[in-house]
């Protein structure tokens, strides 16, 4: 039988949640509960499909397997173990992603009418949590790098700042790292925070090796922030759509357990969270290797690329102290307007002409998404088709649009604006009003426009262009972004918080 014992471990070499269902598995445990499936005996397809010893374990809660809800067994232990892995005081499983960890973070800290300072380069998730609670932004624009013409980090001042003007914001948020590999500085943020009785919250969607190689930018949690949103399945290994959600000694852990159980799944997937459990155990035990080792594959990987002439393979040259406070090397993002090339079209060119696929493209850069599976010659293929790529599709570059990030003007909360009585216009027909919905380039999905933006005749111009080029736009309610909602009445108003 299993024990639910509390016993607080803290050998990194366990997996409680994976032991439990390897004993699981042994049982001759008769289901008559969910799911419907029955060990997969009821979906042979499904099970021909996932695999027998998938099926078995995609179980529901139970006594000997905990609750993900109310753990106080297994799930607590694995919980405890990631926690003492990353540094934290406390560790939440999460089987929403890292948008539902966002999401928690930010309920658990902000309540309507509350200010939070953050970048306008988040995620969507980010403002998506806004529209729940009704906190309202207060951005600190990003400086914009005009070679690359990508946002970067949070100028100490920019926050300062911000922090001076809105004494009574409950919150700064921080990207550490961005999705093209640059950071803040976040120590020097984290005590500004703290100095002004504010909390620093941390999206690390991108950053979960920080916790684990070496001559990495400083994490989250080693930084002094209170919570901290991990993609464990980005470049930590586990399935997609598992992370973590960290937070420190200063924060009620209790209060985040009931903000997270406002959203999340009663019906936690053990799937997800046994991934969670074996990938920590192994970044626990082999992480530095592994990471050194994805270091190294960037680095000269970034050093051919840039052999190859036109394209841009950007790392810390870019560092400049302040708004590149450093840079992650195992992020390989290239500029490739100098060919002539928009980055969307590079990526399109490179999945369908050479069966490569990357993270993203966009207007004027590529990302490959370099980690653990990675291997030496999968680089060098990659290398080869940019050089191809380069000798075939190289055009003129005049006319090609150079900036991904326009400072938005902000009219009302992204709450008031959503919830807000709306009407649909032609898409060309908007400039001047108040958008009521989200328009993004996904991946990375960083918005465009967020509700309650000013929509203006250069954001208008760049999705135009965006959808030309073949970025994935999504967000409206209109699928085809035809039309979009706008507040009624949306001309009038002038900028509330920027």
């Amino acid at each position: 039988m299993y024990s639910n014992s509390r016993e607080r471990i803290t050998d990194q070499r366990r997996a409680p949640v994976y032991e439990a269902l390897e004993n699981f598995r042994q049982m001759r445990v008769v289901p008559f509960d969910v799911p419907g499936h029955k060990h997969g005996r009821g979906n042979p397809e499904l099970t021909a499909f996932l695999g027998q010893q998938c099926v078995e374990v995609d179980v529901n809660s139970m006594k000997p397997l905990d609750n993900l809800c109310h753990p106080i067994s297994v799930i607590r232990q694995a919980e405890e173990l990631a926690a003492d892995a990353f540094g934290a005081s406390y560790a939440f499983l999460m089987v929403g992603g890292t948008t539902s960890c966002v999401q928690s973070m930010v309920l658990a800290s902000c309540k309507r009418g509350d200010e939070i300072i953050l970048p306008r380069n988040v995620h969507r998730s980010v403002i998506n949590a806004l529209v729940l609670c009704g906190a309202v932004p207060v951005y600190v624009n990003p400086e914009v790098d005009k070679r690359l013409g990508i946002s970067l980090g949070m100028c100490k001042e920019q926050v300062a700042k911000a922090i001076k003007e809105h004494p009574k914001a409950v919150a700064v948020l921080v990207n550490n790292p961005t999705y093209y590999g640059i950071c803040s500085d976040l120590r020097s943020i984290v005590k500004m925070a703290h100095e002004a009785g504010m909390l620093c919250l941390v999206d690390e969607a991108h950053g979960t090796h920080f916790y684990f190689g070496e001559n990495m930018p400083v994490s989250a949690m080693a930084a002094g922030a209170d919570m901290s949103s991990v993609s464990m399945h980005k470049s930590g290994g586990s399935l997609t759509q598992s992370s973590l959600l960290l937070v420190g000694a200063n924060v009620s852990k209790g209060h985040v357990r009931q903000i997270i159980n406002l959203t999340q799944t009663t019906s936690g997937s053990y799937l997800l969270m046994s991934s969670l459990d074996i990938s920590r155990r192994n970044l626990a035990l082999r992480g530095k290797t592994v990471f050194s080792r994805i270091a190294e594959m960037a680095e000269y990987a970034r050093d051919e690329i840039n052999a190859i002439g036109g394209y841009y393979a950007f790392g810390r040259e870019l560092v400049n102290s302040n708004s590149v406070f450093d840079f992650d090397i195992t992020k390989l993002s290239v500029h490739t307007r100098e060919i002539g090339l928009a980055g969307i079209e590079v990526y399109d060119i490179l999945r369908d002409e050479y069966d490569i696929q990357i993270e993203f493209g966009d207007i004027g850069n590529i990302l490959a998404y370099l980690s653990m599976g990675d291997r030496p010659q999968d680089l060098e293929r990659l290398v080869s088709a940019l050089a191809e790529i380069r000798r075939r599709f190289q055009r003129d570059s005049s006319g090609l649009l150079n900036t991904e990030y326009i400072d938005p003007e902000v009219v009302s909360s992204p709450q008031e604006a959503f919830y807000a009585e709306k009407k649909s216009v032609p898409l060309r027909d908007s400039a001047g009003c108040v958008c009521s919905e989200f328009v993004m380039c996904y991946p990375p999905g960083i918005p465009i426009l967020a509700p309650g933006e000013r929509i203006t005749p250069q954001i208008l111009d760049y999705i135009e262009y965006a959808r030309r080029k073949g970025c994935s736009l999504t967000g409206p309610e209109d699928p085809d972004i035809m039309n979009i909602n706008v507040l009624t009445g949306g001309n009038s108003g002038g900028a509330l918080v920027q």
